[in-house]
């Protein structure tokens, strides 16, 4: 039982991993960085080399810029060649052994997947909590987006049993506050929004089932950091 348990896992994230690649023609190649200097970088950030992101076309990198958007947080991004196999020359592996993107390079610091990118940029930027329950609370939230709620809307063997389950108190949820975790966007908004995007723009999904799901994110995506990077895709 335990063996067939991992094989399972391990297909499912080798197919999410697979959904975000063949979506080129539906995809625009990533936007431009925004180039402002950060309102909310602390002093000791100025000195600082700018922040590297590393991205493809049908990758992931958009949550990431997306979040940077909000941040306002400038940054040099990087577009590797997946054809050309640019990912996997030792310049990148260096960065990320398992030749995936997105991934960040901030000082000293080099960080893959998504949800760890996040909450990173949320810690360093003053983003979390300061209560160990609420800042919980918001990492069970990201960490939900990748493992739980991508799979579950993304596998088609999965799809129709898991959608209502995951979807339904998600309404319940988004009925009774505006956002994710709380009354606050966070970057919990970030990971959530963007799989349930994903989701609409990729496999159009109904969520006419769910209206506080579809008002939860036509609030999201009306925002403009969202309509600058997520939006354009």
């Amino acid at each position: 039982m335990l063996q067939n348990s991992r094989f399972k896992i391990f297909f499912a994230v080798s197919a999410i991993a697979l959904i975000f690649q063949p979506i080129t023609p539906l995809l625009a190649a990533p936007p431009q960085p925004n180039n402002s200097q950060p309102a909310t970088a602390s002093p000791n950030t100025v000195n600082q080399a700018k922040l590297k992101v590393y991205g493809a076309p049908r990758t992931r990198v958009s949550i990431v810029q997306w979040y940077l958007a909000e941040l306002n947080i400038p940054y040099d991004y990087i577009s590797l060649n997946f054809s050309a196999n640019e990912h996997k020359q030792p310049e990148f592996l260096a960065i990320n052994p398992m030749g995936k993107v997105p991934a960040i390079v901030d000082g000293n610091l080099k960080l893959w997947e998504s949800g760890a990118i996040l909450l990173y940029l949320a810690d360093k930027y003053n983003q979390m909590p300061n209560s160990l329950e609420e800042r919980a609370k918001i990492t069970q939230w990201v960490i939900f987006a990748n493992a739980t709620l991508g799979p579950g809307l993304f596998l088609a063997d999965r799809r129709e049993k898991e959608m209502p389950t995951l979807l339904a108190p998600l309404n319940q949820i988004l009925q009774t506050q505006p956002f994710i975790a709380s009354n606050k966007f966070t970057v919990a908004d970030i990971a959530v929004a963007s799989y349930l995007h994903y989701a609409k723009l990729l496999l159009s999904l109904d969520f006419s089932k769910y209206p506080a799901v579809v008002a939860y994110l036509d609030r999201v995506s009306a925002r403009q950091p969202f309509k600058d990077t997520l939006g354009k895709r």
